[in-house]
């Protein structure tokens, strides 16, 4: 049975932590996230340089370790034994920062106030930096993520 107290409180967690490891590397250098532009900024943009794409990777384990370890210590702490239990907890965990990044982050922070911060130099003005098209489409990947997550989890929790 699921239990929603928990994964709210594993959501929120899960939320703050990813937020701030995202956050950081943004407000490092915006440059390190330009892989997740829209295609219209990177365009008019260099490609990293050796020294940002080395700085991506090491500065950048702290949010991909978050994305993928916390849904195992959140489901393994459960002490649940249902499958369905134990996919919809850590799909749920991971859909909400995936609900968060996209009305949040991108739709509220990056698309409607857009930051100084989260400018990259040589694309101020840009409008696709109002692209909310683009930050829905992410949404529906990130749907997609948190799917694959969810059954990985669930899979492995379950058979452990």
């Amino acid at each position: 049975m699921i239990s929603y107290p928990q994964l709210l409180t594993d959501s929120a967690i899960y939320i703050a932590i990813a937020t701030i490891a995202l956050l950081g590397l943004v407000l490092y250098n915006p440059r390190l996230m330009l892989q997740d532009y829209p295609p219209a900024i990177k365009a008019i943009l260099p490609p990293k340089t050796d020294v940002e794409k080395r700085q991506s990777t090491l500065l950048g384990m702290p949010f991909l370790l978050a994305l993928l370890i916390l849904p195992f210590v959140f489901v393994f702490r459960l002490g649940e034994t249902s499958f369905l239990t134990l996919f919809l907890h850590a799909f749920g965990v991971v859909w909400a920062f995936n609900l968060w990044d996209w009305l949040v982050l991108d739709w509220l922070i990056f698309c409607t106030i857009t930051p100084k911060a989260f400018v990259i130099p040589g694309s101020e003005g840009h409008p696709a930096y109002k692209d909310y098209a683009f930050h829905f489409r992410g949404f529906l990947i990130g749907t997609i993520f948190s799917l694959v997550i969810g059954l990985i989890v669930a899979t492995v929790a379950y058979f452990i």
